[in-house]
């Protein structure tokens, strides 16, 4: 069975602006399909799936993502095509691909798995540990041999703009909610170690104190493993104590959105605040014409077939015709 405009316009929503906070897609799917999410978990679930068995085709999915600076999950279109390059798209050059890959391997193989690195290290990033898939040569492109320190600047806040990298509360470079999205298949491939809960890359990630042991659990996971505030609280590979400082509480209520702190755009910051209203209005578009339409007395569909009266007498008649809430509307639109 095909798609409904309504699964259209879910896909839409996330193609044009990009990975949502859980609260902005429910907005949305709320606008569209006049169901509350958080009330009616199955419809959502169901519409997830119809969506997801037509995406298929295309080696796309439809997803929720956990952030592991912030710990709020995201909604987001996913590329499954295991290629950093594809999912990057032609928007950016080979040196710039090439340097963005550079940055993230830097940040997976920090050995204190705090996720990030300064920008200071990201703009001196080496490249020479990419290797090529033929010949296990060093694979730096020339053109980044001539790759200046103002284009990988510009390039580093291109990045950060477009959710691949982030600012981290700490005012470091880690990834973006993007990079968590796409690069699955990527980080299983470059045996990035695991959580032990979740199961995802533990790029951000609280590790056993133990030096031979390799297990890793999120900061927000590790209320999932340890429950209980008493309770034992050993690592469940080696049974060595979990380090007691990690247990702190932790509040991410203070740190901002990803969608909101990469980006210095005005207009990309108001973006968030006009999620449901945009959504809405594509639903209301049509009964409000056919609202407009009845509510005007006959005498003004004549002043149209004059266009010389209508102009002198519009603004009058339709003030004393229309609805008071379209007058508002209008008046708030002007």
């Amino acid at each position: 069975m095909a798609l409904s405009w309504k699964h259209h316009a879910l896909i839409q929503a996330l193609l044009s602006r990009g990975p949502m906070t859980e609260n902005d897609f429910y907005s949305v799917f709320s606008g569209i399909s006049g169901k509350d999410p958080a009330t009616h978990r199955q419809v959502l679930n169901d519409t997830l799936l119809k969506i997801n068995k037509e995406l298929a085709y295309v080696q796309f999915e439809l997803r929720a993502c956990q952030n592991q600076y912030d710990g709020k999950v995201y909604y987001g279109v996913v590329n499954n095509v295991a290629d950093e390059q594809a999912k990057l798209g032609t928007k950016y050059s080979v040196p710039q691909i090439a340097f963005y890959k550079g940055v993230i391997e830097a940040i997976v193989q920090d050995t204190a798995t705090g996720g990030c690195i300064s920008s200071i290290d990201a703009l001196h990033v080496q490249l020479e540990s990419q290797q090529s898939s033929q010949d296990g040569q060093p694979r730096v492109p020339a053109a980044f041999k001539t790759f200046t320190m103002s284009q990988k600047e510009k390039t580093l806040n291109d990045l950060i703009k477009d959710q691949w990298l982030c600012y981290t509360s700490n005012g470091k470079i880690g990834l973006g909610i993007r990079s968590f999205f796409d690069l699955r298949s990527w980080f299983h491939n470059n045996v990035i170690p695991s959580c032990e809960v979740c199961n995802e890359a533990g790029v951000k990630a609280s590790v056993c104190s133990n030096e031979g042991c390799t297990v890793r659990i999120h900061y927000y996971c590790l209320k999932k493993k340890f429950p209980q505030r008493k309770g034992s609280r050993d690592c469940p590979g080696c049974s060595s104590p979990w380090p007691q400082s990690e247990f702190e509480e932790v509040d991410y209520t203070d740190l901002p959105d990803q969608t909101q702190a990469t980006s210095t755009n005005p207009a990309s910051r108001k973006r968030s605040r006009n999620i449901k209203a945009e959504a809405v209005e594509a639903l209301r578009s049509q009964s409000e014409t056919q609202k407009e339409d009845s509510s005007r007395p006959a005498t003004r569909r004549r002043l149209r077939s004059c266009k010389t009266e209508s102009v002198g007498t519009e603004n009058e008649t339709s003030q004393s015709t229309v609805p008071p809430n379209i007058r508002t509307r209008r008046s708030n639109r002007a």
